[in-house]
């Protein structure tokens, strides 16, 4: 199944270029008291909601793909967590080019199995989070703001301490990631962190439609040209070893984005630009420079 957000919140199913309005099933989402649990209420609750989603499709009002606002189909992540230096091509560029790790500690991992086994993951603004029709706004007007695109990955139930082999087993679905950044001498987490620089969607796919995520081709391009394009059978380190790194250190909660790594062909945008990410499975998005 598609899961999107859309217009003032709204909740939709997609099928081909349709969005199916099921609304109406969120009113069987608990009230909410204080203190608030971490997490996403809609994604803790989807398994449960499924049968109804359906029953709630057959007479539901449709909209064209096209005409609606899609908005981030995670609401409120408890996080975002995202994954350095995670294809050998990104590693080999980020290395050859001073602008894109121009801090000491990024200088390589000799000595490691992994970038992430010595850096580990880092963490992003998870209020920053947007859907592709709200667009990305340049924070850093004046220096190099660049496009990052990746397979993201949604928790669906909390958990800690999952190993690889069990790692599917807490995943909702998948969505198109835009990790935007800016270089420069920041903590990474600082420059990753700007409103908007992180874009979900177009929508959630559920997990069942995705036997292997290892095998999935993406790409992003930016007024047409192509950027990025590989495959993420290429990830040094596998969906399932990075939700057993994160949930080492983390508690996962539903809803909680794992941004898995980007491949080498990160470059600038500038106002006014359209970017095109796609990924193998799941579909594309179209995201704005505003």
């Amino acid at each position: 199944m598609r899961i999107c957000r859309f217009n003032e919140g709204r909740l939709g199913v997609v099928e081909q270029d349709k969005v199916y309005d099921v609304s109406a099933v969120l009113d069987a989402l608990p009230a909410l008291k204080w203190p608030v649990a971490p997490g996403d209420l809609l994604i803790e609750r989807l398994p449960m909601l499924l049968e109804a989603i359906l029953a709630a499709k057959k007479d539901a009002k449709t909209f064209s793909l096209q005409e609606v606002k899609l908005l981030s189909p995670v609401a409120t992540p408890s996080k975002i967590i995202a994954a350095p230096l995670n294809y050998k091509l990104h590693v080999e560029e980020s290395a050859a080019d001073a602008q894109i790790h121009n801090n000491v500690h990024n200088s390589g991992y000799e000595g490691f199995a992994s970038p992430v086994a010595k850096f580990g993951v880092f963490l992003k603004n998870a209020a920053g989070l947007v859907g592709p029709s709200e667009g990305v706004v340049i924070n850093f007007p004046g220096r190099r703001n660049d496009h990052e695109v990746e397979l993201a990955v949604v928790i669906g139930k909390q958990c800690k301490n999952v190993k690889a082999a069990d790692a599917r087993s807490v995943i909702a679905g998948y969505c198109i990631g835009l990790d935007m950044t800016v270089r420069g001498t920041e903590d990474r987490s600082y420059r990753k962190s700007a409103d908007t620089y992180s874009v979900l969607g177009p929508y959630l796919v559920t997990q069942d439609e995705i036997p292997n995520p290892g095998e999935l081709a993406f790409s992003i391009h930016v007024n047409g040209q192509v950027r990025q394009n590989a495959n993420t059978r290429d990830l040094i380190t596998g969906v399932e070893e990075l939700i057993e790194v994160a949930s080492h250190v983390y508690t996962l909660y539903p809803g909680d984005v794992i941004m898995t790594g980007t491949p080498e062909g990160v470059a600038s945008v500038q106002p006014g630009d359209l970017m095109t990410a796609r990924v193998e499975q799941i579909g594309e998005m179209e995201v704005r420079i505003r």
